[in-house]
């Protein structure tokens, strides 16, 4: 059965501003068809915004209804939106379906949507959960797995495409996340090695982003004191007192030190990897954490 039609009913997109029209700089991805799942909100949202300044038409494919057809209200026409769940194949498939049926191709998908999984609780081996560990690797492991099946299924015979995933600090080293996220995390690193092996030979390109700790509201409601993490995740958006103390937690941990990570950091590094400028990098995992992984200075340098 065909994929449906992206309609204007079905695309919702924002006006750029004026601000961003009025940049005398380049436009990176001028002409450019792309993709950002969990785009809603946190980086999957500064994302979409940077792209679109930069020149691409923007579909976000994310579960909040509401949130994206508000963001894409916002930037319209150069953003739109589609409903997707990346855990359910017949949504990614509608997703990538539709964007190439309105604009004709797609260049990038940034495979950003996932969980956190329970960070409060059952970090012990021995309390492993095995219905939280199959709901975290659902999202985050199968829906990039999906959303790489049907980007490349589409890119291949143009001989051209990037394709792009979230993952973490977490999939480089241990203890910076519990069982079940951090064991996703690893595997998206292996799956963006794997398919940029394959891949290469049709021209696509195929990176991973592996950031420390944004203050997302995700993360700051994941951290808060909740018995039940669906419960926290509804919880309404964090204060600045919560942002600021989770911003301070990392830069007390980062070994760089004047900086705090933010969403547009993470967003500025998918474009890189998004754009002609990283057109021999492939494979790679850009970490982006001040340092963290590599350095734990225990011998005072």
């Amino acid at each position: 059965m065909p994929a449906p039609m992206i309609t204007e009913k079905t695309l919702q997109g924002i006006h750029v501003s004026s601000k961003d029209n009025s940049s005398s700089s380049p436009k990176r991805l001028e002409g450019k068809v792309a993709i950002v799942t969990g785009g809603a909100r946190g980086i999957g949202e500064a994302t979409v915004r940077l792209f679109a300044r930069h020149g691409a038409k923007v579909v976000i494919g994310d579960v909040e209804d509401a949130m994206g057809i508000m963001l894409a209200n916002s930037l319209a026409p150069s953003v739109t939106f589609v409903h997707c769940d990346v855990s359910l194949e017949e949504d990614i498939k509608n997703l990538i379906n539709s964007t190439v049926s309105h604009y004709g191709r797609l260049d990038i998908l940034f495979n950003n949507a996932g969980v956190l999984g329970n960070q409060s609780k059952h970090k012990s081996i021995i309390d492993f959960d095995a219905d939280e560990f199959d709901r975290v690797m659902r999202v985050n492991v199968k829906g990039a797995a999906l959303g790489m099946k049907h980007a490349a299924r589409v890119m291949m015979p143009r001989g051209t495409g990037c394709i792009i995933s979230t993952a973490s600090v977490a999939a480089v080293m241990g203890g910076l996340g519990p069982h079940a996220y951090t064991a996703s995390k690893h595997a998206i690193v292996g799956l963006t090695k794997n398919t940029a092996c394959e891949l290469g030979r049709y021209g696509i390109r195929v990176n991973c982003i592996s950031p420390f700790g944004v203050a997302t509201n995700m993360l700051v409601n994941a951290w808060r004191s909740c018995e039940d993490v669906e419960e926290c995740m509804d919880m309404a958006s964090p204060c600045d007192e919560e942002v600021e103390k989770m911003e301070e937690f990392v830069r007390s941990l980062a070994n760089l030190k004047g900086q705090t990570l933010r969403a547009k950091d993470i967003a500025e590094a998918a474009l890189y990897l998004a754009s002609d400028e990283s057109k021999y990098v492939s494979g790679h995992n850009l970490v982006v954490d001040g340092g963290v992984t590599i350095s734990r200075n225990c011998v005072g340098l």
